[in-house]
């Protein structure tokens, strides 16, 4: 009996080597995976954090595409408002040129009345 149980003790002993080594190997696998799972949590958080800058960017962008479109529209109301003060402009110095010349004209007829009775 006692070589049965010393050959029982081998082979509770190589079972439990083995056991250990099994364990060793489950061990760096769940090691593995847990840093498998850390990188793709670190990678997640980075892509998050990116997502979110792009989106604020993305927000900033349309925010100042409207400011510059109401700054074009309110620069073309005003060329638009410059345009008639311009044409306003040119049709008041059309008649005071008009005007101009028919009082040099009265001006000329009257020192060309005063020259003949002069005469």
């Amino acid at each position: 009996m006692a070589y049965g149980e010393d050959q029982q003790g081998q082979e509770e002993s190589g079972a439990l080597a083995v056991s250990v080594d099994d364990f060793s190997a489950l061990e760096d696998r769940v090691r593995r995976a847990v840093d498998v799972v850390k990188r793709e949590r670190n990678a997640r958080i980075a892509a998050e954090a990116r997502a979110t800058e792009l989106e604020s960017r993305a927000i900033q962008a349309e925010a100042q595409q409207a400011d510059i479109e109401a700054r074009a529209v309110q620069a073309e109301a005003q060329a638009q408002s410059q345009s008639t003060e311009h044409e306003k402009l040119q049709s008041e110095l059309s008649a005071m040129r008009a005007e101009r010349d028919q009082v040099r004209q009265r001006v000329e007829r009257l020192l060309a009345q005063l020259d003949a009775l002069e005469l």
